[in-house]
C-alpha cells in the first residue's frame, strides 16, 4: 500500500512539473509574439506619421523616403547575420539583444529634432528588428517540438503577424492625432522593457554553436550583407532611378557579384556563414521560393487595392482603412486557430496550397475591378478570399520552412525564410508598381481617358500578382514533402531530417530541468 501511495505521489509530482513547463512555454511564446508585434507594428505605425514627421522636420519628398528605406536596408540586410549569430551565441541571448537594440533606436527616433538623426536610428531600428525576427521563429521551433503543439504556437505567431498591420494603422492613427509623430516611436520603449524581463524569466537559456568551437565567418559575413544591402537599395530606389538606369543596373551587378563571392567563400571555409548543404533541404528551399512569391502577391493587394479605392473609387483615407477591416479580421482569426487545426487534419502540404489557391482567385478577382465598383460585390468578395488564403496559408508556410531543419541551424533557416519574405514583398511591389505605371502609359498612349487607363494599370498588376500566388500554390503542391503531421516526409531525394526529439529533451528545451 505504501509502495502504491508512493508511486501515485511520483506520478502527481511529474504531471505537475510538466503541467507547469506547458504553461511556461506558451507564457514564452506570449513574449516572443509581443516582441515580433513591435517589430510588425512598425511596419505600418510609422507610414502613418510620415505626413506630420515631414511638416515638422522639414524633409522633402525625396529625402522623406530615407525615413522608410534607412530601416528597410538594414533589416533585410542583417536578416541572415542575426539569425547566425543567435545559432552561434545562444537565441535568447540574441533575441534580447535585438530587443534591446530596437527599443534605445526607438527612444533616439522619439526624441529626434533632425533628419539625419532620426534616419541614422531608423537604420539603428532595422538592425534591432532583423535580429528579433530572426531568432524568433527558432525560439518557437525549439519550444514546440510536438507537432499539435507547434502547429497551434505557429497560429498564435501568425495572428499577431496579421493582425499586427492592421493595429498599427489604427494607432498610429491616434497617437499621432491625440499626441504628436514622436509617440508612435517612444510606444515601444514600455513594450520593449517589459519583453526584456520577461524574457529572462520564460525564455530557454543556450549556449549556442560557439561554446562547440564554431566561430563567426568574418568573410561571408561582411559579402552577403553587402550584397543584401546593395540589392535593397538598388529595389527601393527603382522606380525613381529607372529600371535600366546605369544606377540600378550597375548596383544589381555589384550585388550579383559579391553573392558569388560569397558562395564562393561558403564552399571553402571549414565553419560557413550558410552551410550550403542546408539548401539542399527539399522543404526549406521549396518555402522559400513560396515565400518570394507569396509576398510579391500579397504586397499587390495591398498597395494596389487601396491606391484603386483612393484614386479609381475615389475612397477617403479611413474609408480605405475600413475597407481593409474584414479581410484583416479574417486572415487574423484563421491564423489564430483554424489554420492549425486545418494542418493538423490535413497536412501542410493540402492547407497551402488550398490558402495560396484562394488568395490567387481573390487577386484574379480584382482584374474585373470597374470604375465605378460596388464595395459589396466588386472589392468585399475579393477582400475575403484574400484574408481567408493569407490566413490559411501563413501558418502551414513557416512549418515547411522550419520543419526538417537542425536545432543548431533553426536560427540560420529563420534568417534566410525571413529575407526571403522581405527580399520578396519589395522585389514584388517594385515589379508591379512598375507594371501598372507601364501599362497606363500604353493605354494612355493609346487615347484611354486618364482614369481608365490607371484602372487598366492596376489590372495588369492584379493579374501578375494573382500569377504569382498561383504559381506558389503549384510549387507547394509539386515539391513540399509533408506527411498529414506537419512533419517531413522521407524521400529519396531528400536531405536526412533530424532525429526526433524526446520527451526528455523536450522539457530541457522548455526550462523544465
Amino acid at each position: 500500500m505504501e509502495t502504491v501511495l508512493v508511486h501515485r505521489a511520483d506520478e502527481a509530482e511529474t504531471e505537475t512539473r510538466l503541467s507547469g513547463g506547458n504553461r511556461r512555454r506558451w507564457l514564452a511564446l506570449i513574449v516572443l509574439c509581443l516582441g515580433s508585434l513591435m517589430i510588425v507594428l512598425d511596419s505600418t505605425i510609422v507610414n502613418v506619421a510620415l505626413p506630420s514627421i515631414r511638416q515638422d522636420l522639414g524633409f522633402s519628398q525625396t529625402t522623406l523616403a530615407w525615413v522608410v528605406n534607412a530601416y528597410l536596408l538594414t533589416f533585410g540586410g542583417f536578416l541572415l547575420l542575426g539569425g547566425r549569430l543567435g545559432d552561434l551565441f545562444g537565441h535568447r541571448r540574441l533575441f534580447l539583444a535585438g530587443i534591446a537594440l530596437f527599443s534605445a533606436a526607438s527612444l533616439i527616433c522619439g526624441l529626434s529634432e533632425s533628419q539625419p538623426l532620426l534616419v541614422g536610428a531608423r537604420a539603428v531600428q532595422g538592425l534591432g528588428g532583423a535580429v528579433v525576427s530572426a531568432v524568433s521563429l527558432s525560439l518557437i521551433m525549439n519550444l514546440f517540438t510536438e507537432p499539435a503543439d507547434r502547429a497551434k504556437a505557429m497560429g498564435v505567431f501568425g495572428f499577431v503577424a496579421a493582425g499586427g498591420g492592421s493595429i498599427g494603422v489604427l494607432l498610429g492613427g491616434v497617437l499621432t492625432s491625440a499626441l504628436n509623430w514622436h509617440w508612435v516611436f517612444l510606444v515601444n520603449i514600455p513594450i520593449g522593457a517589459a519583453v526584456c524581463v520577461f524574457s529572462l524569466l520564460l525564455l530557454p537559456a543556450s549556449r549556442g554553436a560557439a561554446s562547440n568551437n564554431q566561430h563567426l565567418d568574418i568573410a561571408g559575413a561582411i559579402t552577403v550583407t553587402a550584397a543584401l544591402i546593395l540589392a535593397v537599395y538598388a529595389i527601393v530606389n527603382g522606380n525613381v532611378a529607372g529600371w535600366l538606369s546605369a544606377q540600378t543596373l550597375g548596383l544589381l551587378a555589384a550585388a550579383a557579384a559579391l553573392l558569388v563571392i560569397f558562395l564562393r567563400i561558403e564552399s571553402r571555409v571549414p565553419s560557413p556563414l550558410i552551410p550550403l548543404a542546408l539548401f539542399r533541404l527539399r522543404n526549406l528551399a521549396t518555402a522559400n521560393v513560396i515565400g518570394v512569391l507569396w509576398t510579391a502577391a500579397m504586397f499587390a493587394w495591398f498597395f494596389l487595392a487601396a491606391l484603386y479605392l483612393q484614386l479609381v473609387l475615389g475612397y477617403h483615407p479611413l474609408q480605405v482603412g475600413l475597407a481593409f477591416l474584414p479581410a484583416n479580421l479574417i486572415m487574423a482569426v484563421f491564423s489564430l486557430g483554424f489554420s492549425a487545426r486545418l494542418v493538423m487534419r490535413f497536412g501542410v502540404k493540402r492547407t497551402l496550397v488550398a490558402g495560396l489557391g484562394l488568395a490567387a482567385i481573390g487577386l484574379l478577382l480584382f482584374v474585373r475591378a470597374p470604375l465605378g465598383g460596388n464595395f459589396l460585390l466588386d472589392v468585399l468578395p475579393n477582400m475575403i478570399l484574400l484574408g481567408l488564403g493569407a490566413g490559411i496559408a501563413f501558418n502551414p508556410v513557416l512549418l515547411a520552412a522550419m520543419n526538417d531543419v537542425e536545432p543548431s541551424e533553426s536560427g540560420l533557416a529563420s534568417g534566410v525564410f525571413n529575407t526571403s519574405f522581405m527580399m520578396g514583398g519589395a522585389l514584388g511591389l517594385a515589379i508591379l508598381a512598375s507594371l501598372a505605371a507601364s501599362r497606363t502609359s500604353g493605354l494612355l498612349a493609346g487615347g484611354a481617358a486618364p482614369l481608365a487607363a490607371l484602372n487598366g494599370g492596376y489590372h495588369a498588376a492584379f493579374f501578375a500578382g494573382a500569377l504569382f500566388a498561383a504559381t506558389a500554390s503549384a510549387l507547394g503542391a509539386l515539391f513540399l514533402r509533408m506527411n498529414a503531421a506537419g512533419s517531413a516526409e522521407s524521400a529519396p531525394d531528400d536531405v536526412e531530417s533530424p532525429e526526433p526529439v524526446t520527451s526528455e529533451q523536450s522539457l530541457e528545451v522548455a526550462g523544465c530541468r
